[in-house]
């Protein structure tokens, strides 16, 4: 079905930074990642913390990541098409962000969310922790998930999808926390077919171990390895496929007074620590509160000690790509000339257009979790 879109609209919108699943850096940012992660001369080897800065919205990240963004939303109970039955009239639809009554509707009209937009260049990788996202995109395949799962999308020379957040609870609020992160794709990787892959929760691996004390540590490892424990293979194009790019995504649950030390891993990656709940945390003998991003020397073991609440850290790790960065809107290159060709694609083909009915798709409440690829093969969870 051919939709009329005002595109100029929609480009216009994304070009203001919204800090939402798919918040947008500065347009136009250029980021010269090798000058970013020159080595500085002064440093004090004995102190593994290279930088500690406090968390907005919009999580910066070190190369070969590009942001992370931490949503919770405690929706309400959801109505028959699966929107808030609580009133949304007085709210911005389409451009709500602004955390009112615990949650947000984001770029949803009727169902929270993220309707139809397009990327190219780069991976996106949603983590559900709680509740359910419906996907869809334009090469026609489709899925929901959640509690646990990851979806790991290779966006490569371009695909359109869209995001949704389906209260398919009608007798109880549908609470909602994941993360979104962007991984960047190197030059040779750019134009490569757009893929998706699930990781299921019942397929990454979970570390468990009890320190001296008896206090227990839970890692899920999502990309990458720990000990024996190895995560699921990655897109096929990834930077993560690659084993010497030491590419790790870990999420850590401290019991309250636990102590763990993560591994170190070879010199030249870069390794990052968000401290997103709990009160207090030492890392190598430096105290964190919490909301905290702490950059660390990953040649060096972390010694990290939680406070008296229970604490979790996201891990995101990575040789750096050492690539320029030009990123406008929803599509991230290497140069001003491929940004522009990007543009003049979309605008051509729409990266194969919209073959759903609506621009905002959301599956039947009771269709469970399931991925539909491209291919037309089916995945069906329980």
């Amino acid at each position: 079905m051919k939709r009329n879109i005002n595109r100029r609209h929609f480009f216009s919108k994304w070009a203001i930074g919204l800090t939402s699943l798919i918040t947008l850096p500065t347009i136009g940012i250029i980021k010269a990642m090798k000058d970013m992660n020159e080595p500085n001369p002064n440093e004090n080897k004995k102190n593994p913390i290279k930088n500690i800065k406090p968390l907005g919205f919009q999580w910066d990240t070190q190369d070969p990541f590009l942001f992370c963004v931490h949503h919770e939303d405690k929706f309400p109970k959801g109505n028959d098409v699966m929107g808030p039955a609580t009133p949304i009239d007085d709210r911005p639809l389409g451009d709500d962000f602004i955390i009112k009554d615990g949650w947000r509707m984001y770029h949803g009209r009727t169902v929270p969310g993220f309707p139809e937009h397009p990327h190219r260049g780069f991976e996106t990788i949603t983590v559900v922790r709680e509740g359910i996202v419906d996907h869809a995109d334009s090469l026609g395949a489709a899925g929901r998930y959640g509690h646990g799962d990851v979806q790991w999308m290779t966006a490569g020379k371009g695909v359109q999808h869209s995001e949704m957040f389906p209260l398919i609870h009608k007798d109880k609020e549908n609470h909602m926390e994941l993360f979104q992160i962007w991984l960047n794709l190197p030059k040779k990787n750019k134009m490569v077919d757009a893929h998706f892959k699930m990781l299921w929760s019942d397929t990454i691996p979970k570390y468990m171990i009890t320190d001296q004390n008896g206090k227990q540590i839970k890692v899920e490892v999502m990309a990458g390895h720990l000990d024996q424990y190895k995560a699921p293979t990655p897109p096929p194009n990834s930077w993560a496929a690659d084993p010497n790019n030491e590419v790790a995504i870990w999420n850590i649950k401290l019991a309250p007074g636990a102590q763990w030390t993560i591994p170190k891993a070879s010199s030249g990656i870069n390794r990052t620590l968000y401290y997103y709940e709990g009160q207090e945390i030492n890392i190598s003998d430096t105290p964190i509160s919490k909301y905290q991003a702490v950059e660390v020397q990953a040649d060096f073991d972390i010694m990290i000690h939680n406070g008296n609440t229970q604490g979790r850290l996201l891990i995101l790790q990575g040789r750096p790509i050492n690539e320029p960065v030009i990123q406008y809107g929803p599509f991230v290159m290497n140069t001003k000339e491929e940004i522009n060709q990007a543009f003049e694609d979309y605008h051509k083909t729409q990266f194969g257009g919209w073959p759903w009915k609506k621009g905002d798709q959301v599956h039947d409440r009771n269709a469970g979790r399931f991925a539909l690829h491209a291919d037309g093969t089916k995945e069906v969870k329980s």
